[in-house]
């Protein structure tokens, strides 16, 4: 178990490969190298930012807090709405007409393509200036400089890092599912305890829902998942909840959530991966 909170960590400047001003804090991050691998962050994006309209090769969810975001033929998300965003399919551009605060999660899909980390894609940006530039939200490479001479710029950094060219997984989806959380009725799920559940997806079953406990209740989650207060006050075990503290169970671990005032919280249930096998990547073969 896991238990954080925002305030202790670091805001950091992200995503530079795309360009515009986005901050974010990582809470709590997964195994770099695994299937399953993981990282959900709170992230602040201004209105300078563009996103041309790309896919990626894992899961993605963006819970909208405050602002809204625009993805062009995809629909709007915001405040209170929720975003599914599933490997291999593309979405946007997009432009956010407000700035915006967003509980990001981003995880390896069914596929079992992975994740990489903030730090790996850090690198990887750095270790490619030295065959293009980064400009536009694409990764623009040299002439004659081996390789696509424009890439989406987590493409380019997925294939320099991993040595080898990004296949994508085929679309379970059609285009991104947006969702309005305002729209879905609470459904009591244990004494004083209601749930929305958000969605259900893919075969390996990654959820999303919202809870909300009753001044007084008391809930006993399990499985790997995470778990990000919204508001309210409540504790797990003796550790008080502020806004945005972050749970993280594994997929053996339980934990008793209390509420003292009305608490709601954001529920993500990572997918079980557990059927597929790590494969070392190239740089971990070579140091072996």
């Amino acid at each position: 178990m896991k238990l954080i909170h925002p305030d202790d960590i670091e805001r950091r400047r992200g995503l530079e490969h795309r360009g515009g001003t986005f901050f974010s804090r990582t809470l709590v991050a997964g195994e770099p190298g695994t299937p399953d691998n993981f990282k959900i962050s709170l992230s602040e994006n201004n209105t300078d930012h563009y996103g041309p309209r790309h896919r990626h090769n894992f899961d993605q969810y963006r819970y909208m807090v405050r602002g809204v975001a625009d993805f062009s033929r995809d629909g709007k998300l915001k405040p209170g709405m929720l975003g599914y965003f599933p490997e291999g399919v593309a979405y946007g551009p997009q432009a956010n007409l407000e700035n915006t605060f967003v509980i990001v999660l981003q995880f390896g899909g069914a596929s079992g393509s992975g994740y990489l980390q903030p730090h790996e894609v850090k690198r990887g940006m750095e270790e490619l200036k030295a065959f293009g530039a980064f400009r536009e939200g694409l990764f623009h490479r040299n002439p004659g400089a081996p390789g696509r001479k424009t890439s989406d710029p987590y493409q380019a950094i997925w294939e320099h890092f991993n040595g080898r060219v990004m296949t994508f997984p085929k679309a379970r989806y059609e285009k991104p599912v947006f969702v309005d959380s305002a729209h879905f009725d609470w459904r009591p799920i244990g004494a004083g305890v209601w749930e929305k559940l958000l969605g259900v997806f893919t075969e390996c079953r990654t959820e999303a829902s919202l809870l909300r406990l009753e001044a007084g209740a008391k809930h006993r989650v399990s499985g790997r998942g995470l778990w990000v207060a919204l508001g309210g006050e409540g504790r797990v075990g003796g550790t008080a909840l502020r806004r945005h503290t972050t749970l993280f169970l594994d997929h053996d671990g339980s934990a008793e959530i209390a509420a003292d005032e009305t608490l709601e919280l954001l529920r993500y249930g990572l997918p079980d991966l557990r059927h597929f096998t790590r494969a070392a990547r190239p740089q971990e073969m070579a140091a072996e």
